[in-house]
């Protein structure tokens, strides 16, 4: 078999000679054929520039740069495109993936399973962290069609036949975690420790979580709208039972001219809620809208991954 493995890289100049090293030392020893595909999303330090000279260094190492930073699914949907392997590992160039546990994934595929999935403990995060992810979790599985886990992520291996169905998916916003519960196939989950980042921060701030975890409850479901339907619904039949009400009150008892805080309250109410909702609506349009725009996900700046097929091709 040969085995493709896609890091993308993201300002990541620190990890990448150490990453590379960690991932020399599986790979010698897996004695299979690999192929390790870069992806440089744009960074702003050293990324490129080493990865050159690795790719000099090592035949085994080719890389793909964008002209600008498209985000980590852009990057992990290009690394994946060029992968020619019959089996794919997607990890990270920080070393919280262990890359040890690649012979485990790839033991697993050769049991026959398509997606061998790492899945990541919480243990020594911080309880706030482990409480919202936990809530995250809740909230993303009652909201969306699809199952997502706690400490799952990108870190797995595909076999061809799930990497050929995930390719089939040209949409334009894409949700990975969602994509590849969506693909289905027989699936093996490999639990390892929660590892510490060994240089650099992390690119996920907060506002960037928040996103994708809006961007994962809108991309597989229309939950929101129909919830939108279900409020509606109630807050007219909440209306209309409080306009017979004052209707009764205004017959028997007359006008009651002090109203202001019911009127300013109900204005307000009804005013939020609208203005939600109408964000809901708007963000779905605005996915139709990129999607029929048909723009591509990524632009490549440079590769040499054609490059060198073509010298292989001549020997």
């Amino acid at each position: 078999m040969k085995l493709s493995i896609v890091i993308p890289c993201y300002n990541e100049a620190e990890n990448i000679r150490d990453f590379h090293e960690e991932i020399e030392k599986i790979i010698k020893d897996l004695k299979i054929e690999t192929e390790l595909i870069f992806v440089n999303d744009g960074s702003k330090d050293q990324t490129l520039l080493m990865l050159k000279e690795l790719s000099n260094e090592n035949s085994s190492v080719s890389y793909v740069s964008f002209s600008r930073n498209f985000g980590k699914e852009a990057a992990m949907l290009a690394g994946l495109e060029y992968a020619t392997g019959d089996a794919i590992v997607i990890m990270d160039a920080d070393l919280q993936h262990p890359p040890h546990l690649i012979p485990s994934l790839v033991e697993k595929y050769d049991d026959g399973y398509d997606q061998v999935v790492a899945k990541r403990t919480r243990r020594g995060e911080t309880k706030s962290r482990t409480l919202v992810s936990k809530l995250y979790y809740k909230l993303m599985n009652h909201f969306i069609e699809v199952d997502l886990v706690d400490g799952v992520g990108d870190f797995r291996l595909l076999s061809r036949k799930a990497l050929n169905a995930l390719l089939s998916l040209k949409e334009y916003n894409r949700f990975s975690k969602g994509l590849f519960s969506w693909i289905g196939f027989k699936e093996y989950v490999i639990e390892y420790e929660n590892v510490v980042r060994e240089a650099g921060q992390s690119k996920w701030t907060f506002s960037k979580l928040l996103n994708y975890g809006i961007d994962g409850i809108l991309s597989f479901n229309n939950k929101p709208l129909r919830i939108s339907i279900y409020i509606g619904m109630g807050i007219t039949i909440l209306s209309t039972i409080y306009i017979l009400v004052m209707l009764f009150q205004t017959i028997f008892y007359g006008i009651n001219v002090p109203g202001y805080f019911t009127t300013i309250s109900a204005v307000l109410v009804l005013g939020g809620i609208q203005l939600v909702f109408l964000g809901v609506i708007g963000e779905y349009i605005g996915r139709i809208y990129y999607e029929a725009k048909n723009r591509p996900i990524y632009i490549v700046d440079e590769e040499n991954i054609h490059q060198r097929n073509e010298i292989s091709k001549k020997y």
